[in-house]
């Protein structure tokens, strides 16, 4: 197995056809025909899926190309290290970042990075929590900020802040209540919420359990831009972190304030693997992502949070 027919593999794959894959691996098309013909017959299995709609991978080959992947990726972080020669901090590292932290934190994070350390590149990956796990686990994450991670013997874990979450009304919205809206009255709203299971849809339901209120559930969507939208037109009420539901207010489009009476906090975490497995750039990459998010804290930009330590 050659590191170019792994590389033909992928390209297959996430362009769809072997002509737009012999364009990015900038080859000829027989070339890439023969490299996944080469690639099949060693493995012997059938790799792609091939219509006049073009080529989709087999369940062999989505597996097959996981793997590869991250094989590529190792060995494109393992070639930035080599560079090195023991001079200043190189390599790859990858950060995932909540998709509702992603625009606070991405910018600053990169900034202060190459800055200070040029020999270090980043890779910024955003998701949800489940996804951001799921890519510490496998090794396709360094280090990420996510929320209410469990402790496990395969990833250091660093409690951050804690942050409430928001109530996020429609404009036309007149008995809004400013300063906080009481819990009490969010739940008697049809709401516009993530699907099961979401983070923040389990906390939503578990505070509500506790007062032995069921959810109105209007619509469900996992897009938090989708969400504000669907709130703006007037089909619900939604629930946002503050990070969010704090940008949409300020455009004008919602109204947006605190859950009160109780509070829902979720709390944000550092997760990587353990020291011992991780490089001095992933360090590195990790102490400036908590200064960057204490800053951002201690500024006043990251509303409704209070550090944990």
């Amino acid at each position: 197995m050659e590191m170019r027919q792994l590389q033909a593999l992928l390209a297959v794959a996430d362009s769809g056809s072997v002509t737009r894959a012999a364009e990015l691996l900038r080859i000829v098309q027989p070339a890439v025909t023969r490299q996944i013909h080469n690639l099949e017959t060693e493995l012997g299995a059938t790799l792609f899926e091939r219509s006049r709609s073009g080529m989709r991978l087999t369940d062999v080959g989505a597996s097959v190309a996981e793997r590869a992947r991250r094989a590529l990726n190792e060995l494109d972080r393992a070639r930035e290290e080599a560079r090195s020669q023991g001079a200043g901090l190189h390599g790859i590292v990858t950060v995932g970042l909540l998709a509702s932290t992603s625009s606070l934190l991405a910018v600053p994070l990169v900034e202060r990075v190459m800055e200070s350390h040029p020999g270090v590149r980043l890779r910024v990956v955003t998701g949800y929590a489940g996804h951001l796990s799921r890519g510490l686990e496998s090794g396709d994450i360094d280090v990420a900020v996510t929320y209410n991670q469990p402790p496990a013997a395969a990833l250091e874990v660093l409690p951050l802040l804690d942050e409430d979450l928001w109530a996020v009304a429609p404009p036309s919205e007149d008995s809004f209540p400013v300063p906080g809206v009481d819990l009490h009255h969010l739940l008697g709203m049809n709401l516009v919420m993530p699907s099961a299971p979401h983070g923040i849809r389990s906390l939503v339901e578990s505070a509500a359990a506790r007062l032995g209120q069921p959810l109105q559930i209007a619509v469900e969507t996992n897009d938090a831009g989708v969400q504000a939208q669907l709130v703006e037109v007037g089909i619900g009420w939604t629930v946002l972190p503050g990070i969010l539901a704090a940008q949409e207010a300020s455009s004008g489009v919602v109204l947006a304030a605190p859950i009160v009476n109780p509070a829902i906090p979720r709390r944000i975490v550092l997760a990587r693997p353990p020291s011992a497995r991780s490089t001095a750039a992933v360090r590195m990459v990790a102490d400036m992502l908590e200064r960057t998010i204490l800053g951002k804290i201690s500024s006043g930009q990251w509303p409704s949070a209070r550090p944990v330590r």
